[in-house]
């Protein structure tokens, strides 16, 4: 078993380092005068900014979190994470009744129709009690919320343009940029998100599509496009790359993913980039060549859903002023304990480097507020951050890749287990995937885990865990299961690592 040393530890609600030394929180400013005066402002209300804002109310910090949008929770709960999830379960549930996969469960279903707007209504429905949720966390937690545009004005102060086109003006002692992300365009096809659309404008389409040309195979892509797909609409994915789901995508996953998709009717066109877009009436013409170039061919559609990625979210927020410095990537360069080159504005999330996960910004934002309060070093082991595409079947994974393996060198050993061998999986008719475990040569040390089924978003949390606490694939391999569950394909994955044979498969 391998174990790491954590320096810190939180018992009630004193800090203490590996000595045993308390370390005491500082308390809430005050305020002076009639200026608003605050330990820690947070501009950015995504996963990153509320989290770390609540987080550093607990800590004792008199904390306000600035809001541009209407309601809170940023890309994720508002156009992304959150209402895509719900597109993808009510169309997942649809895809079932429509394609008679409920009468081969002995389940008949009548005059199958879809009703658009209730579908978009429950989507909508979601956001709204998530966004409000955050509201709710925040007066229970005593942030100050404070809507409208929020911009590094000086070193310690941050200004506030509301809508009414005045100017608030906050003091703080530290500033976090929680600024999140914007949609990449695509040079020379303007998105007006009616029928050139971002994954925005995918999430409010008044109608299904006919022909849906989507740029980009990557996770967002991949996902909305399933979405259409599964409601009615002729999905065709031109993507740059020789593969889908992006970059860290296991080679071998993502082979078996596309062929997958391929069955449920989504066409793909790889190695291939869009040239240009025009439309015509109701028609667009989406012109295509191969990446290399030749191969010239245009697709006729409907809708055009661009997916080409997305880039920090960083104008207008007065960082040049105060000497934040960006990379050649247009992110906030940021050090070890996530500050700036101003002294006392940090950033975390989407708009610094690393994966643009929800869960990645979460997970800095609580470490580099209790850096702020605490004094101790943040830590997070990036190579335990998972991903994940939540199509049917879902596609996770975390840590290497083999392709990354082999091109850094290290030796490891491979063990697998297919879904077909799975009794939950058997029994409920979902047999498509495998759990893929790659672990050292020499250690046993898990070094990466890929999964494709109908519940590696959830599966790829216990390959997290694991990981995180350095352990080795026998040391899963050992732990009981319960059965019959999803989790023993994990198991049985770590026992033909380890031992070289799985027990319900051989």
């Amino acid at each position: 078993m391998f174990s790491k040393v954590v320096p810190w530890k939180r018992i009630t609600s004193r800090w203490y380092n590996s000595s045993g030394t308390a370390v005491i929180l500082r308390n809430a400013s005050s305020s002076s005068g009639g200026e608003q005066q605050f330990d820690l402002v947070v501009i950015g209300s995504g996963p990153g900014g509320y989290v770390a804002a609540i987080k550093a109310a607990q800590l004792g910090l008199k904390t306000a979190c600035v809001e541009k949008s209407a309601t809170y929770g940023g890309t994720c709960l508002n156009v992304g994470c959150i209402p895509s999830k719900a597109m993808l379960h009510n169309s997942h549930l649809y895809h079932l009744a429509q394609h008679g996969e409920l009468k081969k469960r002995g389940i008949e279903v009548q005059n199958v129709a879809l009703n658009l707007p209730v579908f978009m209504k429950q989507k909508d429905d979601a956001v709204k009690g998530l966004t409000a949720g955050v509201a709710y966390l925040f007066k229970s937690n005593k942030v100050t919320g404070i809507r409208g545009y929020g911009s590094v004005s000086a070193p310690g102060q941050v200004t506030v343009k509301k809508d009414d086109g005045s100017n608030e003006v906050l003091k703080a002692k530290n500033i976090l940029l929680a600024v999140g992300s914007e949609v990449t365009p695509f040079p020379g096809i303007d998105i007006d998100e009616e029928a050139i659309v971002s994954s925005t404008g995918a999430l409010s389409l008044k109608q299904v599509p006919k022909k849906m040309v989507l740029i980009g195979a990557g996770v967002i892509g991949l996902e909305l496009g399933s979405v259409w797909s599964r409601l009615g609409a002729e999905v065709t994915c031109v993507e740059y790359l020789s593969h889908i789901g992006g970059v860290g995508i296991d080679m071998e996953v993502s082979k078996a993913f596309q062929k997958i998709l391929a069955k449920q009717g989504l066409k793909f066109k790889l190695d291939t980039k869009v040239i240009g877009a025009q439309k015509s009436g109701g028609n667009i013409s989406v012109n295509v060549e191969g990446a290399k170039g030749g191969n010239n061919e245009t697709l006729d559609c409907d809708t055009v859903l661009v997916c080409i990625g997305r880039r920090p979210f960083t104008k207008d927020l007065g960082l040049e002023g105060v000497g934040v410095k960006l990379d050649q990537r247009g992110r906030i360069e940021v050090d070890k304990n996530f500050q700036t080159s101003c002294k006392g504005v940090y950033a975390i999330g989407d708009c610094i480097q690393g994966p643009m996960l929800a869960h990645k910004a979460e997970d800095e934002g609580i470490i580099c507020v209790e850096g702020i309060a605490t004094g101790h070093e943040p830590h997070i082991d990036y190579n335990c951050v998972p991903s994940v595409i939540y199509t049917f079947p879902e596609v996770s994974w975390i840590g290497k890749s083999e392709e990354q393996l082999k091109q850094e060198g290290v030796k490891f050993k491979v063990g697998k287990f297919p879904m077909a061998a799975n009794s939950r999986a058997k029994t409920i008719n979902e047999p498509e995937g495998f759990v893929k475990v790659l672990a050292d040569a020499k250690t046993d040390r898990i070094l990466g885990v890929h999964i494709i089924n109908s519940v590696a978003g959830e599966l790829i949390n216990e390959a997290a865990l694991a990981m995180e606490y350095g352990a080795s694939s026998e040391d899963v391999a050992r732990v009981c299961h319960a059965h019959p569950t999803w989790s023993e394909s994990f198991k049985e994955a770590n026992l033909h690592a380890s031992f070289g044979k799985a027990i319900n498969f051989s």
